[in-house]
């Protein structure tokens, strides 16, 4: 089989060659040429109801984009599965998600079951009521229990949004049945975990994360089986939320060097996890790497590596969180993550500032996205901000 690294370099280029070119084309082309009525009616047609393009062409970029269609055959080749479908963001991503699994349940399941943690937009989406579905909230381990005859999806992050909580993703689809899971592997990446050889039929990325890798460019990814591509570009085409073409080329052109940042991030997460656990103005460390943060063993089994975001409480509470993120020099103070630098956030009043109390982060916990400066500069850094802090 072919390796990550080479198949990321590769992925959704096998075009170019034919098309004479080397490096990954842009198509801006709002409207296409049609060769007649009838053929130009009939792609269409195909497009809108979720299927490809025919002879008929491209059409209007809402339905289709070649520089779109190329990102998400690489990202498909990543994550293994048959197809993928590239959204404007990650909400617009688990939007189209949800209501393609009301459509595919005959319009009648319009209930989710969600585990948390999530990430906060997510959870605000599903608790909001916005998309006219009810939603359970819940533990992995009390999935099973939840699940009803109208019971359409079941929603899950690993590792989650902001505490790195890990989930055992074949556990929750057999407690699922029959019912479909989705699971947000952004955080992950392809390169540390593939969801859907556990069974899961849909996995998320907000791609403006790890895939692009610089912040910026932003979107959303679904990777899945052909059938349910053909749900989410019929959410796609009437809802309008088709990647941008200049976004795709970005996104696209940061998977050829996905897996050697998230390695790279990866060591320097680990690094920086270990001489948290050691200082005195730390204190509770959230890791996948730190044993405490496994007690299911998944890393290894079901994670090829921890990953390269970690959060931490701040001992003095939510003054003393306030004060390292105003103090550190390296770290930017900013929400996002999986960017080649490094950012610090406080996720209760931001990132999951709409989440219910009950859900809602320690006011006391910082998270950190670890880029690739080198891991004693950021030791030495948030050493100075703890101190300053204290």
């Amino acid at each position: 089989m072919t390796s990550l690294d080479t198949l990321a370099v590769h992925a959704g280029r096998g075009d170019l060659s034919a098309l004479g070119v080397h490096a990954l084309p842009l198509d801006f082309s709002t409207t296409n040429p049609l060769p007649s009525i009838g053929l130009g009616g009939d792609s269409y047609e195909s497009m809108a109801t979720g299927g490809h393009p025919t002879e008929g062409g491209l059409v209007y970029q809402r339905l289709w984009n070649p520089t779109v269609a190329r990102f998400e055959e690489g990202l498909a080749t990543l994550e293994r599965t048959e197809a993928a479908v590239a959204f404007s963001t990650g909400m617009a991503s688990i939007t189209a998600s949800v209501l393609a699994a009301v459509a595919e349940h005959s319009g009648s399941g319009r209930h989710v079951i969600a585990v948390r943690p999530l990430y906060g937009g997510t959870d605000h989406l599903l608790a909001s009521g916005t998309l006219g579905v009810e939603t359970t909230f819940c533990a992995a381990d009390e999935v099973a229990a939840h699940v009803r005859a109208d019971t359409c999806l079941v929603v899950l992050e690993t590792p989650a949004n902001p505490t790195l909580k890990l989930v055992d993703i074949a556990a929750v689809v057999g407690a699922a049945g029959a019912v479909p899971v989705l699971v947000d592997n952004t955080f992950a990446t392809p390169v540390l975990q593939n969801p859907a050889e556990l069974g899961a039929a849909l996995v998320l990325h907000s791609a403006t994360k790890y895939i692009g890798g610089h912040g910026d460019a932003m979107g959303g990814i679904v990777a899945c089986d052909e059938r349910w591509a053909g749900a989410l570009r019929r959410v796609r085409a009437v809802t309008g939320a088709l990647l941008h073409p200049m976004g795709a080329y970005l996104l696209h052109r940061g998977l050829a060097t996905l897996p050697l940042r998230m390695r790279a991030q990866q060591e320097g997460a680990s690094k920086l996890a270990t001489w948290l656990v050691e200082h005195p103005g730390v204190g509770d460390v959230f890791y996948p790497g730190l044993p405490e943060c496994d007690p299911l063993q998944l890393v290894g089994r079901q994670l090829r590596g921890p990953g390269a975001v970690l959060a931490f409480r701040v001992e003095g509470g939510y003054a003393a969180a306030t004060r390292v993120t105003e103090a550190v020099a390296l770290f930017t103070h900013a929400v996002s993550l999986g960017g080649v630098d490094s950012l610090i956030q406080h996720p209760a009043a931001l990132t999951h500032r709409p989440v219910a109390s009950e859900a809602k982060p320690h006011d006391d916990l910082l998270r950190l996205s670890i880029g690739l400066e080198d891991a004693e500069d950021l030791c030495a850094d948030l050493a100075q901000a703890l101190a300053a802090a204290r």
